[in-house]
């Protein structure tokens, strides 16, 4: 997918009578990965939508190469389909699909033919072998492996495959639009915060996806680990200007203080220089002996190309928690605890205990039982076992629907200044300001506040309220990277206990102490921090493996029972896939003889033999091809429940 660069030249954007930004140049070249940062309306989405072309440019031109192909990921969209969630997905491969068809409608009219030596007939043959060709040139024998390798990596199980992708969420929805935009394989992906709607099992996965990629990715994303392990290339918005960097988002950081130190220092040199350039004019302004230098000095400054520096210290910005009210110390303890959604059952025979000034985070696949087990704590969900809190227990929960509980009425300010107490009133308009609500957008009513903006503003207002346990569903989606260090520093100092869920590793890094999983109805503990879990289940997946998961309790003895059962369970998965593999060799070199055939066959009609003037010769080549496609279906089947196989036990060749 190798291609000329993509030029982005001095272009400009004005929207309104404000221009979002101006003389933007750069180069995109095949294989870059560039990670696109700014602060929140720096204009990284518009910069998205005009390489993709759904927003034009006020000025400046977009050169990209003939047959350039772009796909877009925005962090929001409407869809509406009435399909499965793999038809929905096979969807990126139209073209495949619609050759299919034709490849089937020739295969159907040869076949109700017997003039086997007519032009008609050697035609469609030829432009069915064409076709074919074509066909597994362009991955016609593996697309459908594909877009379950995707769906899979993205979350869905290959039981969800065949359900209506209208009946999902939305968050779900949008897995899907990355799977197609992935599987079509553009020549630059363009991703708006991808992670937005993925679990960490996802994240990863979309991670190892993009590091093969072969063609270029731009990515917007407030998920710093994600852009370290994705990008190599960081392109920064600021005060209408790019600024280009050959690194990745953390080492970006360091150069940009570096930067911005420098910028500083020049800044502080120019303005003193004005400053004495007006004094002068000021002093000498009506002196005719001075008039010439006056005049010169004014030239001078209106002609000056001023340094512009964009403010950010966050430094002089924190957000202190008042002193939590003690609570028992056991906060959260449950026994056997199970949930159920009809005969779906989430959570199962749950022992879960959490003590004072813990804090822990919630982590596995969406869909794990994560955010059902929150809702329990709060007492917003019926549940069967036993749930107890602890003596005094004063709790605040943040989620995504937060935001329905603000009052319409008020404005951004009074909402905080109503609850706000003692020094931390003195802050407000910095708080706000660090949750990127700035100038006029602290006097907006509620009742006009975009999505983001209220969950933004309902997290600031739990976390000025004297809650001693936080329950954090996601709190970081909306949030900049300015904004997740705030959140995180005031998280970090906070005395009470601590419930987050996230998959945002570079959050929860340094936070946390300790780690559960969600996964298979379960809740599995690990101490340390979200770097160490990694680690830990990536050696518990090679343990998975092999199938020798120790249960913990167990005693010498029934751990050695155990480890018999999934030894002789493994030994059993071996003999299949030796079974399956050997049907494929089989099916393999069967094709190899057809296919012998074939080319014999073909040569002969390329040399117009007399010989193949016989009826009989059509028939038997007609039957061949025949063979040879079945044959050739089998073995796409017989691949496809191979990897499968290998996939659902881990055993490899």
């Amino acid at each position: 997918m190798l291609w000329q660069m993509i030029s982005v030249d001095n272009i400009s954007l004005v929207f309104g009578g404000f221009e979002l930004f101006s003389g933007v140049s750069f180069m995109i070249n095949s294989r870059d990965r560039i990670g696109l940062t700014g602060k929140n309306g720096a204009g990284k989405t518009s910069l998205l939508k005009i390489i993709h072309g759904i927003l034009k440019p006020t000025a400046g031109t977009l050169s990209l190469p003939s047959g350039l192909s772009t796909g877009y990921l925005p962090q929001q969209m409407k869809v509406s389909d009435n399909t499965s969630i793999m038809d929905e997905t096979l969807s990126a491969f139209r073209d495949l699909r619609e050759m299919e068809n034709r490849m089937h409608v020739i295969s159907e009219q040869i076949s109700a033919r017997n003039d086997y030596s007519s032009d008609e007939y050697l035609n469609l043959c030829d432009r069915l072998t064409d076709l074919q060709e074509q066909y597994r040139i362009r991955g016609g024998d593996k697309y459908l492996a594909e877009a379950e390798q995707a769906l899979a990596g993205l979350g869905f199980e290959r039981r969800q495959f065949n359900k209506p992708s209208a009946r999902l969420s939305g968050g779900w929805r949008m897995r899907i639009e990355l799977a197609k935009i992935l599987l079509a394989k553009p020549s630059v992906l363009l991703l708006d915060e991808p992670t937005n709607h993925l679990d960490i099992v996802s994240i990863q996965w979309l991670e190892t996806y993009l590091g093969s990629y072969p063609g270029a990715v731009m990515v917007v994303s407030h998920d710093r680990a994600f852009l370290d392990n994705v990008t190599n290339r960081t392109l920064e918005l600021s005060l209408g200007n790019i600024y280009d960097y050959k690194v990745p988002y953390s080492k970006y950081v360091q150069l940009r203080k570096e930067r911005r130190d420098h910028q500083m220092a020049a800044w502080k040199n120019q303005q003193k220089m004005i400053e004495d350039n007006e004094k002068f004019i000021e002093r000498f302004r009506y002196k005719n002996t001075k008039a010439v230098q006056v005049q010169s000095r004014i030239k001078k400054l209106e002609k000056l190309d001023r340094i512009e520096i964009d403010e950010e210290d966050t430094s002089a910005i924190s957000v202190k928690f008042a002193p939590a009210p003690r609570s028992g110390s056991v906060v959260i303890e449950t026994e056997g605890l199970s949930k159920s959604y009809g005969r779906h059952e989430v959570l199962h025979n749950i022992d879960f205990i959490i003590e004072r000034q813990e804090k822990v985070a919630f982590v596995g696949r969406n869909g794990e039982g994560k955010t059902t087990f929150a809702r329990i704590i709060m007492g917003e969900l019926e549940f069967n076992g036993k749930l107890k809190k602890g003596h005094n227990l004063n709790t605040g929960y943040f989620a995504q629907n937060q935001d329905e509980l603000l009052d319409e009425s008020l404005t951004v300010f009074r909402t905080i200044d109503n609850i706000a107490r003692g020094e931390i009133r003195t802050k407000i308009r910095d708080i706000l300001g660090a949750f990127l609500f700035s100038g006029e957008d602290i006097d907006k009513k509620v009742s006009v506040l975009s999505g983001g903006e209220r969950s933004r503003l309902a997290l600031i207002k739990l976390l000025l309220e004297p809650y001693n346990l936080l329950i954090l569903d996601e709190p970081t989606n909306h949030l900049d990277m300015r904004s997740k260090d705030i959140l995180k520093q005031a998280l970090m100092g906070y005395d009470g206990t601590l419930i987050v869920v996230s998959h945002d590793r570079d959050f929860l890094e340094g936070l946390t102490e300790k780690i559960y999983e969600f996964r298979n109805k379960n809740i599995r503990e690990f101490n340390g921090g979200i770097y160490d879990f990694l680690e830990k289940r990536n050696l518990e997946n090679l343990r998975d493996i092999e199938h020798k998961d120790i249960i913990p309790g167990k005693t010498g003895n029934e751990k050695k029972s155990e480890n018999k059962i999934q030894y002789l369970q493994k030994k059993e998965y071996e003999k299949e896939l030796r079974k399956k593999q050997k049907m494929l060799n089989r099916i393999e070199e069967k094709i190899e003889e057809l296919e012998s055939l074939k080319a014999e066959m073909d040569s002969k009609l390329a040399s117009h033999d007399i010989s193949i003037s016989d009826p009989a010769f059509f028939e038997k080549y007609e039957q061949l091809n025949h063979s040879l496609h079945g044959e050739m279906t089998k073995w796409e089947k017989t691949s496809i429940d191979l990897e499968h196989f290998k996939e659902k036990t881990g055993l490899n060749d």
